[in-house]
C-alpha cells in the first residue's frame, strides 16, 4: 500500500491485465474458494528462489478516492457495522522452539521497526505470488488462530485481481520474514478464499479482505510451527489497535523488515458507503495484507485481528471491518 496516488493508479492500470494459471475454483454464497494442487504448491516451492524473493514487486492497493475524516468527535468505542454477535478465537500461543523473547516497544504514528519480539514477530510474515505475465509480487499477512491452525488474513487484492476476477499463482507465506531469511520456512497455499462481492463490485475496499489455508511443511500445521494470532468478528470500533506490515519504502527496510503502526481509529467518513476504519499512519506497498489488531499486549506480542491492511487515503491507512461476511469467509476456510 502507497499513499502516493500517481504510483497507485500505475499499478491499478497495469492490474487491469494481470492473469493468473488455471486452477480449479469453486464459488459458494458469496465465497469463492480456489484449490491449489500438490504439484502446484510443489512447483511454487521451486519457484520461489532467494533471487525472486528479491525481484518481487511491493504490491500496491488502490488509492482511496479523497481525504478521509478526522477523528476529531469520537468519543469512546462505536459499534461495529451490522447487527452479528462478537465471536471472538483467542491466540494460540507459538511452540517454545519458535517464541522470541520480547523487548519493549513504544506506540508509533509513523511507520517504524518492531523490535518487541513476542508472538506477532513468528505469526506475521510476507506473502509473495505470480502472475501469467511473469511478475511477482510481495504482500503481507498474519496468522489466525482456526480449527485447521493453517490459516492467515490478508487483503483481497493480494489473491485476486478485482477487475478480471483472476487468482494469483505461486502463493506462498512465509513467516517471521526478516532480511531474505525464512526462519520457519515456506509455506504454499493449499486453498485462497475471497468474497465474491470484492470482484463483483470491481475492487470495493469494504470487501478487501481474504483467508489463505496454507498446507502443512514438514508434517506440521502453520499453527503449530508458529502461532497464532486471535481473531475477533462483529466486534466494537473506535479504540486503539496496532497494524503491522512489511512496507517497501526505504524508510520501512526496503521490505526486509516487519514495522508497526498503533492509534485509536476513526471511521472513513471521506468515501461515501465506507464501513473501512483506520489510523493516522501509512504504510507502504507490500504492507497490504497486514494486521491490524485490537487488545494487543506488547509484551506478549498477541492480539485479535480486526481486519487487514487495505487503502490509504492522506496520512491514513484504514481496514476493512470483519463483520457477518468476513465470519462465514473464516469458517469455510478454517474448515478446509
Amino acid at each position: 500500500m502507497r499513499a502516493r496516488a500517481g504510483g497507485i493508479a500505475a499499478l491499478v492500470l497495469g492490474a487491469a491485465l494481470w492473469c493468473a494459471a488455471p486452477v480449479s475454483a469453486a464459488p459458494t454464497e458469496g465465497v469463492h474458494r480456489t484449490t491449489i494442487t500438490a504439484s502446484e504448491r510443489s512447483e511454487a516451492l521451486r519457484f520461489w528462489t532467494d533471487a525472486r524473493l528479491r525481484s518481487a514487486r511491493d504490491l500496491d492497493a488502490p488509492a482511496a478516492s479523497s481525504a478521509p475524516h478526522t477523528s476529531s468527535g469520537l468519543t469512546g468505542r462505536q459499534a461495529a457495522p451490522g447487527s452479528g454477535e462478537e465471536v471472538r478465537v483467542a491466540p494460540l500461543p507459538a511452540p517454545r522452539a519458535a517464541a522470541t523473547a520480547p523487548a519493549p516497544s513504544l506506540a508509533a504514528s509513523n511507520p517504524a521497526p518492531w523490535t518487541g519480539g513476542g508472538l506477532i514477530s513468528t505469526t506475521a510474515g510476507k506473502v509473495f505470488f505470480q502472475n501469467a505475465g511473469g511478475g511477482t509480487f510481495a504482500c503481507s499477512a498474519t496468522v489466525a488462530n482456526a480449527d485447521n491452525k493453517s490459516l492467515v488474513l490478508t487483503a483481497g487484492h493480494c489473491v485476486v485481481d478485482a477487475g478480471t476476477g483472476e487468482v494469483y499463482r505461486n502463493w506462498v507465506f512465509i513467516p517471521g520474514y526478516a532480511n531474505g531469511n525464512r526462519p520457519y520456512g515456506t509455506f504454499t497455499a493449499s486453498s485462497l478464499f475471497h468474497l465474491d462481492q470484492y470482484v463483483s463490485t470491481a475492487g470495493n475496499a469494504n470487501y478487501d479482505l481474504a483467508f489463505a489455508r496454507l498446507a502443512p511443511l514438514n508434517g506440521r500445521s502453520l499453527g503449530d510451527t508458529v502461532g497464532a494470532q486471535g481473531i475477533a468478528f462483529n466486534s466494537a470500533t473506535g479504540r486503539e489497535v496496532h497494524s503491522f506490515g512489511y512496507g517497501g519504502s526505504a524508510a520501512e527496510g526496503n521490505g526486509e523488515r516487519l514495522n508497526h503502526c498503533s492509534g485509536v481509529e476513526y471511521p472513513d467518513a471521506g468515501r461515501e458507503g465506507s464501513t473501512m476504519w483506520g489510523i493516522d499512519c501509512v504504510q507502504t506497498g507490500g504492507s497490504s495484507g497486514g494486521g491490524f489488531l485490537a487488545d494487543f499486549d506488547t509484551a506478549s506480542g498477541g492480539g485479535y485481528l480486526v481486519g487487514n491492511i487495505s487503502v490509504s487515503a492522506g496520512s491514513s491507512e484504514y481496514h476493512p471491518v470483519l463483520g457477518n461476511e468476513a465470519l462465514d469467509l473464516y469458517r469455510r476456510a478454517g474448515a478446509a
